[in-house]
């Protein structure tokens, strides 16, 4: 009998957690239990400054107050530092990384250095082939480097559950990507990849400003070998403001904290969450499996979904 499914919900603890990603949660937590996909929980806590103490804590208490619950975890990705290194020293080994003393700022000021997708530059390969080792970066510099993957020419293709087909030429669109930071901090995409490997993670349900991150972790995932356990990957609109950017502090407070202290029931919020992912209003809602059996990702809308002010008031209606 072959292994169950397996999905993961990866809360990032820079920031409280909103209607905009409370809605991917909501979806993922659907498809799972609609499909009996395992759950595991992760905290994605690697990026140091800007992680806000408390934030970890309370996205779990608010994915638990929706009644999204989970089936393994919460995994700390501060703890597992060691298999992290492990996957860096082997890239090392095989020759697919190399070490990069550029800042950010200088790369984005490289004349040459076109803005990719995801709105970051292009990195140039200023030093591609530069340094023998990371030593001799540091020796030739006085800069602690960072690790770069070294893409090769060609393309990255898989068949997204939502978007589709997708292709991309990774070299031109994406350029060399920072795997380990100059701190010896895994970079996301390596720590990602590490994680669902070797958790045995089959389905990734996220946002589609990720979609750039895919074809970076694919070639991640084969350049360690494990090829065969790149997941399926569903990537799905966002949760907009008004101004058609990603639902942010600028539009107004939407945490779902911000909603509890003032008395908003989670049957509330699950319905506002609930009409942006394709499903209708269940007026007795108080609970993630109210849902259960009602989520249809062929009805999910194609575009991104506006949180415009008279959606955002309705929830007003919630209060206790």
């Amino acid at each position: 009998m072959p292994p169950p499914r397996r999905t993961r919900l990866a809360p990032s603890p820079t920031g409280a957690l909103h209607l905009g990603n409370a809605r991917t949660f909501f979806i993922n937590w659907l498809l799972a239990r609609q499909n009996g996909w395992e759950i595991a929980l992760r905290i994605e806590d690697l990026d140091g400054p800007r992680i806000k103490r408390g934030a970890a804590e309370q996205a779990v208490e608010d994915l638990a107050w929706l009644g999204i619950d989970w089936d393994e975890g919460p995994v700390w990705q501060s703890n597992r530092m060691e298999p992290y290194r492990s996957a860096i020293a082997r890239l090392v080994e095989i020759g697919h990384v190399y070490p990069c003393v550029c800042t950010r700022s200088e790369v984005d000021r490289s004349a040459s250095a076109p803005h990719a997708e995801d709105g970051g530059a292009v990195y140039p390969g200023t030093c591609r082939g530069r340094y023998a080792s990371a030593t001799a970066a540091r020796e030739a510099t006085g800069r602690a480097p960072a690790m770069r993957f070294a893409v090769g020419d060609g393309g990255a293709g898989f068949d997204d559950g939502f978007a589709g087909r997708v292709e991309m030429e990774v070299a031109e669109r994406l350029g060399d990507f920072v795997v380990a930071k100059a701190d010896g901090t895994p970079a996301y995409q390596l720590a990602v990849v590490v994680d669902d490997a070797e958790m045995g993670i089959t389905d990734v349900v996220r946002g589609d400003d990720l979609l750039d991150s895919t074809a970076r972790q694919m070639l991640l995932y084969t350049a360690l070998g494990w090829g065969d356990r790149i997941p399926r990957f569903t990537h799905l609109p966002l949760v907009v403001g008004a101004d058609g950017r990603r639902l942010a502090k600028r539009h107004g407070d939407t945490r779902l904290a911000t909603y509890r202290a003032a008395g908003v029931g989670p049957g509330a919020i699950l319905n506002r969450l609930a009409t942006w992912s394709g499903m209708e209003k269940i007026a007795a809602a108080t609970r993630a499996t109210d849902f259960m059996g009602r989520f249809d990702l062929a009805r999910l809308p194609r575009g991104p979904i506006v949180a415009d002010a008279a959606a955002l008031a309705e929830l007003d209606g919630g209060r206790s």
